[in-house]
């Protein structure tokens, strides 16, 4: 049986895990503080310039509000009649548009239920806007089809990340379409959306994704830096290798990252290899590092992390420890870990001002900050 995301969190399922949140040593200049627990969190956001909310991604198909640190009784938005969930599908991720204060207008990733002519499984973006009068609530009959895409035949590798990019468009991470060393070959597949990272002009009802970067398994996330614009993409590995790519801001379209034929760094996969494909710049394995799906996280830019400033902090689903790292080209440095640890990761996010936190697929959330001073707002 392969350690992949859909194993670890299908096992999260059948085992009750207690959570265990350790506060930093004193050596640490960071620690966890709790915001609230949640049925299965899988992602946490923010508007853009809305520094009293954090939106909180429930895998069962709900997003809920925490105002000012207070979980408000009411759900943002409930698409539990829409979403089919369980293992790695579900609600994964929702993106508030740039100009969201004005148009209201945001975006949700799910897997389907068998509703509106989608096959069970399929992977489904649409958009959403909030209440004009209620900046707590969503109007679930402004739906609209954003984009759909197949994916019924295998349960795992749905991808499930959404994030504007710098140049406001639409970026989509979306996995190979499941099994193991994708059968369909849909990663190197130019003509398939699977295994993908995809981008779209979600202001234009007409738009058509446009193929940013291939060759990826799963990229369950992916971010941008908020002060260089640097695009992460952590990718789940197969059998071998979790891996962190690194793309600096101004790449053009086409990066290939080599899977199947690669695993990371590792050969994979007796298929034709691309003519060239980029490697990761950080990359660790399951047999000496106990990895099994990594979980990509934030460069951070919270000033009053002084230690963090500057490094991309991630983690991994079977590891309870969290990671920090300096990211460059041709690879990064000082891979450290940060002297607190959470179970069973499932995402990490930022809010308006740059604050970054962590979930846990056991149910809670926590924002990392500074273990020397009180926490306030703006994180910058």
């Amino acid at each position: 049986m392969t350690r992949n995301r859909g194993t670890a969190l299908s096992t999260s399922c059948a085992l009750s895990f207690a959570l265990l949140l350790t506060l930093a040593a004193p050596s640490a200049a960071v620690e966890l503080q709790k915001v609230g627990t949640f049925p299965a969190p899988v992602h946490v956001s923010a508007p853009p310039r809305d520094h009293k909310r954090l939106f909180v991604v429930e895998q069962q198909g709900r997003v809920r509000v925490v105002l000012k640190d207070r979980i408000l009784r009411k759900p943002f938005i409930n698409l539990r009649k829409r979403v089919t969930f369980g293992g790695e599908r579900g609600l994964l991720s929702i993106a508030f548009a740039p100009d969201y204060k004005r148009s209201r207008k945001f975006y949700v990733y799910y897997t389907a239920r068998e509703v509106d002519g989608f096959a069970l499984g399929d992977i489904v973006v649409e958009e959403y806007r909030r209440m004009k009068r209620n900046a707590n609530r969503a109007n679930p009959k402004t739906r609209r089809l954003v984009l759909t895409i197949p994916h019924s035949t295998y349960p795992n590798h749905n991808g499930g990340q959404l994030q504007f990019g710098p140049d406001r468009l639409l970026y989509i991470g979306t996995g190979d379409g499941g099994a193991a060393y994708d059968p369909d070959s849909n990663a190197q597949n130019p003509d398939s959306l699977l295994g993908k990272l995809l981008r779209i002009d979600s202001r234009r009802r007409d738009a058509e994704p446009e193929l940013y970067a291939l060759g990826l398994r799963n990229p369950w996330r992916f971010s941008f830096d908020r002060e260089t614009d640097d695009l992460v993409i952590a990718d789940v590995g197969q059998n071998v290798s979790e891996e962190v790519n690194f793309l600096p801001a101004g790449t053009p379209p086409g990066t290939n990252f080599g899977w199947s034929a690669w695993e990371g760094s590792f050969p994979a996969k007796v298929v034709p290899p691309p003519d060239d494909h980029t490697l990761p710049v950080l990359e660790h394995d399951h047999l000496s590092d106990g990895y099994c799906a990594i979980t990509g996280g934030y460069v951070v830019r919270d000033k009053r992390l002084d230690d963090l400033y500057g490094r991309y902090v991630y983690g991994d689903y079977c590891q309870t420890e969290l990671r920090s790292a300096k990211l460059a080209l041709p690879e990064a440095t000082e891979d450290q870990p940060l002297g607190v640890t959470i179970t069973s990761v499932s995402s990490f996010g930022e809010d308006a001002s740059g604050c970054v936190y962590a979930t846990s697929l056991d149910g809670d959330v926590v924002r990392l900050q500074a273990n020397d001073r009180p926490f306030k707002r703006p994180c910058r």
